[in-house]
C-alpha cells in the first residue's frame, strides 16, 4: 500500500483525483437540487453562487448546461457614448483610466482626481460606525447622480496622514518614493470608497501602549472577552462595542502578539497598528461584508490553526499568511455579488476579466496599503520570503470566491480519503501544495462558519447577510434588472434558505473538515446540526402559518363568491 501511494504521488495524480472528486460532488449536489423546481430561489442561489462559471452540470434529461456565474448580455452596455447608469462600480471608461495613467506620468507632481465610483450610481449606507447595519432599509440607499459629488466621496490618495510611528525601520527617500508612487503611481485611486473623518482613528485611539492596541472605555470587560480569543464562537458584535468599533484591529493585533509574529517577522508594533487601522477603515459599512465579519473570520482561522491535528504542521510564514489573508479577505467590499458586477459590466469586472472580481480587488487594496512606509508590515521580511507570503495570500483570498467551493470541497475530500487509505490517522502534509490546500480550505471554512456559531450569533449574521442581499435586489429592481436569487425581499424565505444552505453547502464542507482534523472539530459540527434543526423547525412553523393563511383566504373568497 505504501508503495502504491508513493507511485501515485510521483505520478502527480492528485489533481486528477481531486478533479474526479469535484465532478462527483457536483453531480451529487445537482441530483439533490432536482427536488426543487427550476424557479426555486434556493436552487438558483446555490447554482449561481457555488458553481464555477466554467463548470457544466448535467440536466435531468442528460444534456449539459452551464451554471454559476452566467453573464447576462442583456444587462451589459459597452457603448462608448452611453455609459451604463446602473453600474455601481464603474468610475468611467477604461480609456479614461489609461488617460489618467498617462497624465500622472506627464504632469509629475499632480495627482489624478478619479475614483472607481465616479460617473455611476452609488449605494450609500447611512450607518455610522457600522452600528445596526443589519437594520438598513431600502430607503436608506441613496442613488447619487451628481458625478462631482461621487468623485469627491470616492477619489482619494493613499498618502493621507497616518498614525505616528516610531522609528522602527529606516527607509530611504528613494525607496519611499518608489513605495508610495507619489505622482508616478498608476493605482493611486483603486479604492471604491473614501473613509469618512469619523472613521479615521485619532492618535490617542490606537496605540501599542493599550493591551489590545485600541482604546476602550470598558477595559475589564474587553479583557474578559479577550480571554475567549482561542474559543470557537467568540461574540464579535460585543467586541465591536467594547473596542469602540475597532474589532479587526483589536483581534488581529492581539493574535499577532499572542503568536509572536511581531518578533518573528520584526514588525514594529506601531506599524502593525497603522496598517490594521487603515485596513479597517477601508471596510465599508455594509450590513454583512464589513469589519466585524473580517474580525470574525480572523478569529475563526486563529482557532482552526490551533487544532491539535495540525500542531507543528505549518511554518511561521504560512501562519502569518493565513492570519493576514483572513484579515484582508473582504476589504473594500461594496456589498454586491461578483455576479452583479459581471452582469452590469462594472469596471472591476472588466479589469479582472470576470474572474474572482471582488477577491482580486480585495488583494489589490490590501497590498496597496502596504506601500505606505508607516504601514509596511512586510518591511523587514526578506525579499524571497515576502514574495512567498504574497503568493500564499493571493491563493488563499482567491479561494474565498464561492464559485470555487466545489473544487475546494473536492480537494478536501481527497485529502480525507488519502488519510483513511494511509491508515495512520495522521495528516501527512509534507509538501507545500498539500499545506496550501489545507490553508485554502481552512479560510473557506472560516468564511462559511456562521452556521457553526452559537445560535444567537448565527441569527445575527443571517439577518445581516439577507439584508445585504435584499439591498442588492432593491437596486436591481430599481434598475430594471432581473432580481438575483435570494435578493427579492418579497419572495425569499429566510428559514428555508438557511436549511438548504446548511444541507447543500455548509454541512458537506464542515463534515469533511471534521474528518480531516478528527476529533478536533466535532463540537463545531454538533453546533451546526443543532442550528439546522432550529431553522428547520422555524421553517415548518412558517409554512404552517402560510398554509392557514391561504386556507382562510380561500374560504373568504369562496364566501364572497357565494354571496354574490
Amino acid at each position: 500500500m505504501d508503495w502504491c501511494l508513493m507511485q501515485l504521488e510521483n505520478m502527480q495524480s492528485f489533481r486528477t483525483i481531486s478533479d474526479l472528486a469535484t465532478s462527483k460532488f457536483r453531480q451529487l449536489l445537482n441530483k439533490e437540487l432536482t427536488q426543487y423546481a427550476e424557479t426555486d430561489q434556493i436552487k438558483q442561489f446555490i447554482s449561481q453562487t457555488y458553481f464555477d462559471n466554467k463548470e457544466e452540470i448535467e440536466n435531468n434529461d442528460g444534456s449539459n448546461r452551464c451554471l454559476g456565474s452566467q453573464r447576462s448580455d442583456s444587462f451589459i452596455n459597452l457603448k462608448k457614448d452611453e455609459p451604463n447608469p446602473s453600474d455601481l462600480c464603474n468610475h468611467g471608461r477604461l480609456t479614461e483610466r489609461l488617460k489618467s495613467i498617462d497624465e500622472t506620468n506627464i504632469k509629475g507632481n499632480q495627482k489624478p482626481n478619479r475614483g472607481i465610483l465616479s460617473k455611476t450610481n452609488a449605494v450609500v449606507y447611512n450607518n455610522d460606525n457600522n452600528k445596526n447595519a443589519f437594520n438598513l432599509k431600502p430607503e436608506n440607499s441613496n442613488l447619487i447622480n451628481d458625478s462631482k459629488k461621487i468623485a469627491q466621496n470616492s477619489s482619494f490618495s493613499i498618502q493621507k496622514p497616518s498614525i505616528s510611528s516610531t522609528n522602527c525601520q529606516t527607509v530611504s527617500t528613494k525607496k519611499l518614493n518608489s513605495n508610495l508612487g507619489d505622482s508616478k503611481s498608476t493605482m493611486t485611486n483603486i479604492f471604491l470608497t473614501r473613509p469618512s473623518e469619523s472613521q479615521i482613528p485619532k492618535i490617542a485611539d490606537i496605540s501599542e501602549s493599550y493591551p489590545y492596541g485600541v482604546r476602550t472605555s470598558k477595559p475589564e470587560e474587553l479583557e474578559d472577552l479577550m480571554k475567549d480569543l482561542d474559543i470557537w464562537g467568540l461574540n464579535l458584535f460585543l467586541m465591536d462595542e467594547l473596542t469602540e468599533h475597532r474589532p479587526l484591529t483589536a483581534v488581529a493585533y492581539t493574535i499577532f502578539k499572542q503568536r509572536d509574529l511581531i518578533n518573528i517577522f520584526q514588525i514594529c508594533p506601531s506599524t502593525l497598528l497603522n496598517y490594521l487601522s487603515e485596513l479597517e477603515n477601508h471596510y465599508q459599512t455594509v450590513p454583512y461584508h464589513n469589519k466585524i465579519h473580517a474580525a470574525d473570520v480572523t478569529q475563526s482561522i486563529h482557532v482552526l490553526l490551533n487544532s491539535k491535528a495540525l500542531e507543528s504542521v505549518f511554518n511561521d510564514s504560512e501562519i502569518f499568511a493565513a492570519i493576514f489573508s483572513a484579515a484582508i479577505h473582504d476589504v473594500d467590499h461594496p456589498g454586491l455579488t461578483n455576479q452583479y458586477l459581471i452582469n452590469t459590466a462594472s469596471e472591476l469586472a472588466l479589469m479582472y476579466n470576470d474572474d474572482s472580481v471582488l477577491e482580486n480587488h480585495h488583494l489589490a487594496v490590501a497590498f496597496k496599503l502596504l506601500q505606505n512606509e508607516k504601514q509596511d508590515i512586510f518591511h523587514n521580511i526578506p525579499r524571497n520570503q515576502r514574495r512567498s507570503i504574497r503568493n500564499m495570500v493571493i491563493d488563499m483570498v482567491r479561494a474565498t470566491d464561492m464559485s470555487k467551493h466545489m473544487s475546494l470541497l473536492g480537494e478536501l475530500k481527497t485529502m480525507v480519503e488519502t488519510k483513511k487509505v494511509a491508515g495512520s490517522g495522521i495528516i501527512e502534509l509534507d509538501s507545500y501544495q498539500d499545506r496550501i490546500r489545507v490553508l485554502k480550505n481552512m479560510l473557506h471554512c472560516a468564511d462559511l462558519s456562521n452556521p457553526t456559531k452559537p445560535l444567537d450569533i448565527y441569527r445575527n449574521w443571517t439577518e445581516r447577510v439577507m439584508n445585504e442581499l435584499f439591498i442588492q435586489g432593491d437596486q436591481e429592481s430599481s434598475q430594471g434588472l432581473e432580481i438575483s436569487a435570494m435578493c427579492d425581499r418579497h419572495k425569499a424565505c429566510i428559514e428555508k434558505t438557511q436549511v438548504g444552505f446548511i444541507d447543500f453547502i455548509v454541512h458537506p464542507l464542515w463534515e469533511s473538515w471534521s474528518e480531516l482534523v478528527y476529533p478536533d472539530a466535532q463540537d463545531i459540527l454538533d453546533t451546526l446540526e443543532k442550528n439546522r434543526e432550529w431553522y428547520c423547525s422555524e421553517a415548518d412553523k412558517k409554512q404552517h402559518v402560510d398554509n392557514n393563511n391561504n386556507e382562510k383566504a380561500q374560504i373568504t373568497e369562496s364566501t364572497s363568491s357565494a354571496l354574490n
